[in-house]
């Protein structure tokens, strides 16, 4: 007996719900940064105070992403994807309408809660509705809307922020969040997975609070500093949650994350890998727009269009890894990704002190189209190798780490800048030849080296753990 329903469902139509939902989630997270100093302005708050416009979402999104993973191996896809939908709608919505600072964090707390949802219940979803030899190509094209929202997140928040008002970004995705309703209750399965009854809630809280903890103590270190209270403490805490998070996982009869999932090299590796590569993507996404605006003067707006064809290039090579990844399979696409990540990390590393911004618009295309190579084969070998009980936990996990990676790099590669910054000096690559931005190059330069430990894991990856394990179609 097969736990899909391939036969009764159009790919098209799951991928046409799937796709713009996955957009609007991702661009939701970066939208309102080049409109805080305008949110700013009108409530008359500082710049601590508007970064929990940002923080209080992210951080609803990486508690949420393992919980929706978990808690779709025994409720249906599409109870899940309404409630999350009509959350982020409800969310939205209170941005929009917000008086004050206070209910626009608010509103984004709710709308974090509903959109860390999309993303894993996409790649599920992806997974169990979509036959085998087409499910790269699924992850793929989900991969690209991903990408898409990356790099254009900024741009549409600033262009749209510029033009209408920031009120108009939230409206926009309430929108968008009430037209896919009707397609989400069509499309998606109403009936639960045949998967595990039950699991070890505390355990989940635990692994939620850890990390929740960890991406806010990082953060508050890029803000206030590794010796602030709010920094040091939080990690502290976080620590000590994941400590009892393991020691619950050994001790109960149904753990939150079953340990059968990383005696599974083909899922351990893949964890590692996304972890690794998401934390330079995200340091090239944040950290290219800051060096074209710092060091070659451009306007916020049109640094963000410098993103525009690394996300237009992201758009077309997804789909295109996808198909490659279900043909010849993981370890060739993952280890010339992580190749090409390196390659264009030195580059960048460089090339991009000097007046024009061509180079910095060359790097973050080439790092783009690196990290696609990586991802997308990643997350389809992961969830080939799961037994179809724990693909919700499992990519709930994987996907938690894409996240913490994604918030570790930017807040780990901000402190540097500061530090660098602050003390002056050369760049440490001896051939960048700039005049201005080192602290740039020496980020850059982190990210190429952050890249070796993650060729080192991928080189152990087997020939064969490119393919996909068949029983993930069983129950």
């Amino acid at each position: 007996m097969t736990s899909t329903t391939e036969g009764t469902r159009s790919a098209p139509a799951l991928l046409a719900v799937l796709m713009p939902a996955m957009l609007a989630t991702v661009i939701a997270s970066d939208m309102v940064n080049l409109v805080l100093p305008a949110i700013g302005a009108e409530f008359g708050a500082s710049e601590a105070e508007l970064a929990w416009v940002v923080t209080g979402f992210l951080l609803m999104f990486s508690v949420g992403i393992p919980f929706y993973g978990r808690v779709s191996d025994r409720v249906s896809l599409r109870r899940l994807f309404v409630f999350a939908l009509l959350t982020y709608a409800a969310g939205s919505l209170v941005c929009a309408l917000a008086p004050d600072l206070l209910a626009l964090v608010a509103g984004r707390i709710v709308m974090g809660v509903g959109a860390a949802a999309i993303p894993v219940l996409s790649i599920i979803a992806v997974t169990r509705l979509m036959p085998e030899n087409r499910r790269g190509t699924g992850i793929g094209v989900l991969s690209a809307a991903s990408g898409v929202g990356t790099a254009a997140g900024p741009a549409v928040g600033g262009g749209i922020g510029q033009l209408l008002g920031w009120p108009a970004l939230f409206w926009l995705m309430f929108a968008v969040a009430l037209v896919l309703l009707p397609s989400a209750l069509r499309v998606l399965p109403g009936e639960p997975p045949a998967g595990e009854a039950r699991f070890d809630l505390p355990g989940g809280v635990l692994l939620g609070l850890g990390a929740g903890l960890a991406l806010f103590g990082i953060t508050q270190a890029q803000v206030a500093g590794l010796a602030a209270p709010s920094s040091w403490g939080s990690l502290v805490v976080a620590v000590v949650a994941v400590a009892l998070f393991g020691w619950r996982t050994v001790r109960v009869a149904h753990p939150f994350v079953p340990p059968a999932l990383f005696a599974n090299r083909v899922y351990r590796n893949a964890v590692a890998l996304a972890f690794l590569a998401m934390v330079v993507n995200l340091g090239g996404l944040v950290f290219v727009p800051l060096l074209v605006v710092d060091v070659n003067g451009l306007t916020p707006g049109a640094g963000a269009l410098v993103m525009i064809p690394a996300g237009i290039a992201v758009a077309v090579v997804s789909p295109l890894i996808g198909r490659l990844a279900d043909r010849i399979g993981t370890r060739p696409l993952v280890l010339a990704g992580l190749a090409v990540i390196g390659l264009f990390s030195l580059f960048l590393s460089t090339f991009t002190g000097g007046a024009s911004v061509v180079p910095a618009g060359v790097g973050i295309f080439g790092l783009s189209v690196g990290f696609i190579f990586v991802l997308t084969p990643l997350i389809s070998a992961a969830a080939g190798a799961l037994p179809a009980g724990q693909v919700g936990a499992g990519l709930g996990i994987l996907q938690g780490a894409q996240f913490l990676g994604a918030g570790t790099g930017p807040a780990l590669f901000g402190v540097l800048v500061t530090a660098r910054q602050q003390g002056g000096g050369g760049a440490v690559n001896p051939l960048y030849g700039g005049s201005e931005g080192a602290a740039y190059s020496d980020v850059f330069l982190t990210m190429a080296v952050v890249v070796v430990p993650a060729l080192a894991v991928a080189c152990r990856m087997r020939p064969r753990e490119a393919g996909h394990a068949r029983y993930t179609t069983r129950v």
